[in-house]
C-alpha cells in the first residue's frame, strides 16, 4: 500500500510543477508587462481561473506519457491534479 501512495504522489508533484511551468510560461509569454503586474492584471480582469485552466494543458502530455509507460499510479496523481485545478477554475471563475 505504500509503494503506491508513493507512486500516486510523484504523480501529484510532477503534475503540480507541470501546471506551474505552464501557469508561469503562459503569462510570460502572453504579455509585454512584467510577471508581478501581469499576474495583477489577471486578477483585475477576473480571468485567473482562465488561465489556470490552461495552465494545467502540460497535464495532459504527462499523463499521456505516464499511460505509455504503464505508470497507472502516477497518471493516477496527475488526474487527481487535474480536478483539483478544475475546481479551483470553477471557484476562481463564479466566487
Amino acid at each position: 500500500m505504500g509503494h503506491i501512495r508513493k507512486e500516486i504522489f510523484i504523480g501529484i508533484l510532477i503534475s503540480l510543477f507541470a501546471t506551474t511551468c505552464g501557469f508561469f510560461l503562459y503569462l510570460e509569454y502572453m504579455s509585454d508587462l512584467s510577471f508581478s503586474e501581469t499576474i495583477s492584471k489577471v486578477r483585475q480582469g477576473g480571468v485567473l481561473g482562465s488561465v489556470i485552466a490552461l495552465a494545467a494543458i502540460p497535464n495532459l502530455f504527462v499523463f499521456w506519457v505516464f499511460l505509455k509507460k504503464k505508470q497507472d499510479y502516477r497518471a493516477r496523481g496527475v488526474l487527481i491534479t487535474t480536478i483539483v485545478v478544475a475546481l479551483l477554475t470553477v471557484f476562481f471563475k463564479f466566487f
